[in-house]
C-alpha cells in the first residue's frame, strides 16, 4: 500500500474510532457537517474560491433516522478501508449496489443520491478527496486536445503521451484521477475549455489547437471533477491562462462557475478544484446582439435561473450583472453551435482570434 494510500486509510479508521469513542464515553454519537446550501457559501479571500460558511448540521444518533446515516456511514468507512488495504477500486454506482449485500439491512443505501452524499461527507470529516479512497464516478469521457507532453500512472507502468501527436481525433481521455499524472513537456499558451462536444469538434477539425498552440479542455456540459482538477493543476504548475466556452444560457454560465470559483456540492473541495483566474469568453449576451446569431427565447426557467444568478455571489461582478441584465431584457439564449450562421470557420477565424485579442490573451 503506498502512504498515499495508508494515510487515506488511516484516516477513514480515525473517524470510525472517533464515533466508537463517543459511544464508550457515553456519548450520543454524530457527525457535524457544514450546511450545503447557497445561503452558506462565502467567498474566501485568500484563495479566491467560493467555500462553506459557518453554518453546520449534526448528524446524530439520538434520532433513528441520524442512527440509520451513522450506521450506513460505519459500513461505508469498512468497506473503503478493505478496498485501500487490497489496492483495489470501485465506482460510486458499484458502492451503492454493494450496500445491499451488508449483513445489516438497514445499513443498504436507498438511492444513489444518498450513497453520493455520504461519500462527500466523509471527504469533508476526514479531509481526504474521494479519489484518495479509489472511489470513481462513471466515465465522464472529458478529453484534451493540444501540444501537451505527459507521464500517467496505469495499471500497466507508466506512460509517456503526447496530446496531439500520439492520440487520435477523439483526445487524451482525462482519468479519474489527474494527481496520477506528470506534465513533461509543452508548447501551450492558453487553456481553452469548451462546454459542447460539437464545438470542441469544430476547434479540433479547424486545427485551432495547432495553430494558436491551444489546449482544448472539452467540459463535456457540466465538468466532472477531474476534468476541473486537470485544469487547476495546468493553470497552477504550467502558469497557464484559462478561459471557459460555453453556449450563451443561464445553465452554461453555471458550468463556467464551477469551473472558476467551485459548486456548493462541492465546496469543500474549492481550493482543489477550482482555478479563480479562470476568464468566460463567451457565448455572452452582447455577442447575440452584436452577431445577430440564431436563439430561442428565455424559458421561464432560464428568467428564474438568470435572477437568481443576479443573487449568486460568483456573478455578483459589474461584468456579470450587466450580462445578465442584458439577456433578461433582450429574452433570447444562443448556443455554441449558432456561430455557424456566419460560416463554419468563423469562430476559428473570427469570434475566438477576437475576442482572445480583447482579453489579452492573444
Amino acid at each position: 500500500m503506498s502512504s498515499q494510500d495508508e494515510r487515506a486509510r488511516q484516516q477513514l479508521i480515525d473517524l470510525a474510532a472517533e464515533f466508537y469513542d463517543q459511544f464508550a464515553s457515553g456519548e450520543v454519537p454524530e457527525m457535524t457537517l457544514p450546511t450545503r446550501t447557497k445561503s452558506n457559501i462565502e467567498y474566501d479571500e485568500d484563495s479566491g474560491v467560493w467555500v462553506y460558511g459557518d453554518r453546520t448540521s449534526t448528524r446524530s444518533a439520538n434520532s433513528v433516522q441520524g442512527a440509520r446515516k451513522l450506521l450506513k456511514a460505519t459500513y461505508t468507512i469498512d468497506f473503503l478501508a478493505r478496498q485501500l488495504e487490497e489496492g483495489r477500486s470501485s465506482t460510486l454506482r458499484e458502492l451503492y449496489y454493494l450496500s445491499e449485500s451488508w449483513d445489516a439491512d438497514e445499513a443498504a443505501f436507498s438511492s444513489q443520491d444518498e450513497s453520493n452524499q455520504l461519500v462527500e461527507d466523509l471527504e469533508i470529516v476526514s479531509e481526504v478527496t474521494r479519489e484518495d479512497f479509489h472511489m470513481r464516478p462513471e466515465e465522464s469521457g472529458a478529453t484534451l486536445m493540444g501540444p501537451l507532453e505527459l507521464r500517467e500512472q496505469t495499471r500497466r507502468g507508466e506512460r509517456e503521451i503526447h496530446c496531439q501527436e500520439d492520440v487520435g481525433e477523439g483526445g487524451y481521455q482525462i482519468p479519474n484521477n489527474p494527481d496520477t499524472i506528470d506534465f513533461l513537456d509543452h508548447d501551450i499558451d492558453f487553456i481553452l475549455c469548451v462546454e459542447t462536444g460539437g464545438m470542441r469538434d469544430r476547434l479540433v477539425e479547424n486545427g485551432f489547437d495547432t495553430e494558436h498552440n491551444a489546449l482544448i479542455v472539452h467540459l463535456k456540459g457540466q465538468p466532472a471533477r477531474a476534468t476541473r482538477r486537470i485544469t487547476k493543476r495546468l493553470h497552477d504548475e504550467l502558469d497557464l491562462p484559462v478561459v471557459v466556452f460555453t453556449d450563451g444560457d443561464p445553465w452554461s454560465y453555471r458550468i463556467y462557475g464551477s469551473v472558476a470559483y467551485g459548486s456548493i456540492k462541492s465546496a469543500h473541495l474549492s481550493e482543489y478544484l477550482a482555478t479563480p483566474e479562470a476568464r468566460f469568453i463567451g457565448i455572452q449576451p452582447e455577442d447575440i446582439v452584436e452577431y445577430d446569431l440564431p436563439t430561442d427565447p428565455l424559458a421561464d426557467s432560464d428568467v428564474n435561473a438568470l435572477e437568481s444568478e443576479l443573487d449568486d455571489p460568483r456573478f455578483m461582478t459589474d461584468y456579470w450583472e450587466e450580462q445578465i441584465e442584458l439577456q433578461l431584457d433582450i429574452g433570447k439564449k444562443a448556443e455554441q453551435q449558432a456561430l455557424a450562421s456566419r460560416g463554419l470557420d468563423f469562430v476559428t477565424d473570427e469570434y475566438l482570434p477576437t475576442r482572445l485579442a480583447e482579453m489579452g490573451v492573444l
